[in-house]
Order: structure tokens, then C-alpha cells, then sequence
């Protein structure tokens, strides 16, 4: 039983306060995911840069491999620490060096994801504490995602926590659990991917980040996940120009919807949506079973 928010802001009046309105919805679903939390925000960015979300495994350290990663690149890099969160923006043409060295310290620092919009924090301990954390009622943008996890198949761990990023600006998270996980990330290893966990939910991001890289389209991907993905889900899908929702057959996930002409908003239960403005006048559905909802900027 975990607890999944959405959140796209459709006018953009009311970007300044996606921080605000995400962190409340988020802090509401704490009976359902109490082990961790996470979210990801997509805020500014600008396209000849790449945005890296790292994490320190030690929180004391951060500034210190900052200061050290931004000098190892020799080029102007934009940071940005949020407790144990690094983010760094940085020229196009640096990311391969960046990752590079990224991955030579191992053990010290971990990439949590790449984008040119998306920044990704998360962390264990009660929703409300991973708000406080890193500020996010402070935080801008036009829309973004939230998890709270109650670990079943995996150890509380930050690493276990949602959202998961497969790939640039694009994320899930999920409630549920997939019984078909290990043979779907083995004909994904095959296919060149990597994975940072065990988790099930990983392998589903990882899934439709590779159906995209074919060639499919968001809907697409999700459309094709019913067949290939064995087990119950809901999915809550972040992408750079907006995000998706899906509920596997039988929706024995609660999912609940609401669409205004300010917002579209998602959250596992009701009283996610009840902490949005004029909440009253928006539309409330619940999402249809193996039916793709989707909604995206042009």
C-alpha cells in the first residue's frame, strides 16, 4: 500500500506554487507509504543544458563533492544543494565527463536522474520530514509527481524509494507490484539497460524508457505495458512536456482524478485532490481500468 500525487498545472499563474500544493497533497498520503518519499519537480531549464540530480551518502559531504565535481569538469556548472541532493546544471557537451565521474565515486555519490526540466528528490522517513528536507514547498514549476512508499518487497532504503528515472526527463512511480519483474529486466539488460536496484518499480520505468527509445510515443509505451507487464499497478508517469496515469485490468489500486481549467491532479486517494484550490469546481473521475490517460504540452 503505497500513496501516489500528480500534479500538471495548466495555467501558469499557479507555477510559483506547485512546490506548495505538492508538498500539501504529498504530506496527506502519509498513512499510505509512512517508510519514504520522494518527488520530482519540473522547473526551469534551458535546452544546451543537462540538469544531473546527484545524492551524497553522506549528507556533510555534499558541498564538498560539489565543490570538487564542478571543478573536475573545468567548465561553468550551476549548483544547487538541497540536504543530501546535489543539483548541477551544466553545457550539453560536459554530461559524458560529468557521469564519467560520477561513476569513479562509487560509494560517495549516486546519480538520482538527468533532464533538461526534471529534478528528483527523495529520501526515507514520513513524507513531511522529506518536504521539510529539501524545501519543496518553496519550489517552482509547471508540473510534477510524488511517492510514498510502504516497502513489501524490498528493504527501506533511499535507493528503494520513488520516483524511478530510466531516462532524461522522464520518470515513475508506482503502486503495485509486477510478478514478471526479473525476466522483463533480463531482456532489458540485453537490450543495453542498467538498473540500480531489484525493485519491480525500477523495471517499469526502465520498460517504458526503452519502448520510447523505439520510437513509440508515451501512450504508446503504456498501451504496450499492458500485455508485457504481469501484475497490479498504477502507474504515474513524468515526462518533460507533461505526464500519464495507468491503472493495470482489474484497477484493484485506488486511483482518483480531478480536472479544472487550472490543473489536472492525481492522487491515490481523495483527500489528496480535497488541498487543491477550487477543488470544488473541477471535474472528479476515477481512471478507467488498462485505459491511458495522458496530458501533454505541445
Amino acid at each position: 500500500m503505497c500513496g501516489i500525487v500528480g500534479l500538471f498545472l495548466k495555467n501558469k499563474a499557479l507555477e510559483p506554487a506547485l512546490g506548495d500544493m505538492l508538498s500539501k497533497m504529498l504530506v496527506t498520503m502519509t498513512a499510505r507509504g509512512p517508510d519514504s518519499a520522494g518527488v520530482a519537480v519540473y522547473g526551469a531549464g534551458n535546452n544546451d543544458h543537462v540538469k544531473l540530480t546527484l545524492r551524497a551518502e553522506d549528507a556533510g559531504a555534499a558541498a564538498a563533492l560539489a565543490n570538487e565535481f564542478s571543478a573536475a569538469l573545468g567548465v561553468p556548472v550551476d549548483l544547487s544543494i538541497r540536504a543530501n541532493h546535489i543539483v548541477a546544471s551544466l553545457p550539453r557537451d560536459a554530461e559524458a565527463a560529468a557521469l564519467q565521474w560520477v561513476k569513479a565515486r562509487a560509494g560517495q555519490i549516486q546519480l538520482v536522474s538527468v533532464g533538461t526540466l526534471m529534478e528528483i528528490y527523495k529520501d526515507v522517513g514520513l513524507p513531511e520530514h522529506v518536504v521539510s528536507e529539501f524545501a519543496l514547498a518553496g519550489m517552482a514549476g509547471s508540473h510534477g509527481i510524488g511517492h510514498t512508499r510502504m516497502a513489501t518487497e524490498s528493504a527501506v532504503t533511499i535507493n528503494g524509494a520513488h520516483p524511478f528515472s530510466t531516462g532524461e526527463d522522464q520518470c515513475l512511480v508506482h503502486n503495485g507490484s509486477l510478478s514478471n519483474h526479473n525476466s522483463i529486466r533480463r531482456t532489458l539488460v540485453r537490450e543495453g539497460m542498467t538498473f540500480s536496484t531489484q525493485n519491480d518499480s525500477e523495471v517499469a520505468a526502465g520498460y517504458l524508457t526503452w519502448r520510447m527509445s523505439k520510437g513509440d510515443s508515451l501512450k504508446q509505451s503504456l498501451t504496450s505495458s499492458l500485455s508485457d507487464l504481469d501484475g497490479f499497478f498504477t502507474f504515474v508517469v513524468g515526462t518533460r512536456n507533461g505526464f500519464a496515469v495507468l491503472r493495470d485490468p482489474i484497477a484493484c489500486k485506488p486511483a482518483i482524478m480531478a480536472e479544472s481549467d487550472d490543473y489536472v491532479a492525481f492522487g491515490s486517494e481523495f483527500r489528496a485532490l480535497s488541498v487543491l484550490p477550487a477543488i470544488e469546481k473541477a471535474r472528479v473521475f476515477e481512471p478507467e481500468p488498462a485505459t491511458v490517460y495522458a496530458w501533454e504540452r505541445s
